[in-house]
C-alpha cells in the first residue's frame, strides 16, 4: 500500500480514537476527525465511507498492534503471553470508548467487526498450531468460543465499578482459556488470587503444561499499527 494511503489512514483512526476517548461517536463530526488529524474532508472520503467504518479500523489496528507471534504465543500456561495485557492496557486506556461500542446501545457494525476480527486471529491461531485442543469441534465453532469468552469478559470487565486493574481482567482471560483450551495449569500468579483479583483463590486447579496449546495470534498480514 501507498506509504501516504497509510499516513493518512493513521492519522484519521488516531484522530478519531483520541476524541472518541470522553466523546460519544454521534457528537463526532467528520471536519472534527479531519481537522484533528490535519487532513482535508475530501481525504476522508476517498479512505472511508463513514465514521462507523473508521472507528473499526482502528480497532482493529490496535488488536493487529498486539497481536505479534511473539507478543501473544506462549508454551507454557505458567506465563501469560505480555501482548494480552498489552492489548487490555489499551483497552483501559480507551475504557469509555470501548464500554459504549461493546454495550447494547453501541455501534453495532463497530462491535460486530471488532468481534469478527478476533474470531478471524484465534481461527488463524487455531489453524497455525500443531496441537489441537478442541479435536471434537470444527475449527470455526472453536473459535467462535475462544473469542467470544475473550470479548465477553471484557465487556464484563468494563462494566464494572470500579473497573479493576488490568492485570486483574488478563488473569481472568487467561483463567478461562487455559481451562477450555484442555490446560491442567493456569498462570501461577493467577493460581494464588481471588475470583476478583484480591486475594487466594481455593478454587484455583494446579497441575502440569502437558497438552497445552500455544495460542499464538498472528498479525494480520498488510496492515501497520498506529503509531504512538
Amino acid at each position: 500500500m501507498d506509504a501516504r494511503i497509510v499516513r493518512t489512514r493513521h492519522a484519521l483512526q488516531g484522530a478519531l480514537l483520541e476524541l472518541a476517548r470522553d466523546r460519544p461517536l454521534d457528537d463526532i463530526t467528520v471536519g472534527d476527525i479531519t481537522k484533528r488529524a490535519h487532513v482535508n474532508r475530501s481525504s476522508f472520503y476517498l479512505h472511508y465511507t463513514d465514521k462507523d467504518t473508521l472507528l473499526a479500523d482502528a480497532l482493529e489496528m490496535q488488536i493487529d498492534r498486539s497481536a505479534d507471534d511473539e507478543d501473544l504465543r506462549t508454551d507454557s500456561p505458567e506465563h501469560m503471553p505480555p501482548g494480552l495485557t498489552d492489548y487490555l492496557n489499551h483497552v483501559a486506556e480507551y475504557a469509555s470508548l470501548y464500554g459504549r461500542v461493546l454495550n447494547d446501545g453501541g455501534s453495532g457494525v463497530v462491535a460486530n467487526r471488532l468481534r469478527s476480527h478476533v474470531h478471524d486471529i484465534v481461527e488463524r491461531a487455531l489453524n497455525d498450531s500443531d496441537a489441537d485442543p478442541f479435536p471434537n469441534l470444527p475449527r470455526d465453532i472453536a473459535a467462535a468460543g475462544v473469542a467470544g469468552l475473550a470479548v465477553g469478559i471484557i465487556t464484563a470487565w468494563l462494566g464494572r465499578d470500579p473497573m479493576p486493574p488490568v492485570h486483574t481482567a488478563a488473569t481472568w482471560i487467561w483463567d478461562m482459556l487455559v481451562p477450555v483450551a484442555g490446560v491442567a495449569g493456569r498462570p501461577s500468579d493467577a493460581a494464588s488470587s481471588s475470583n476478583d483479583g484480591s486475594g487466594p483463590n481455593p478454587a484455583a486447579p494446579s497441575g502440569g503444561d502437558s497438552g497445552y496449546l500455544a495460542l499464538g495470534l498472528r498479525r494480520t498480514t498488510g496492515k501497520s499499527s498506529i503509531p504512538g
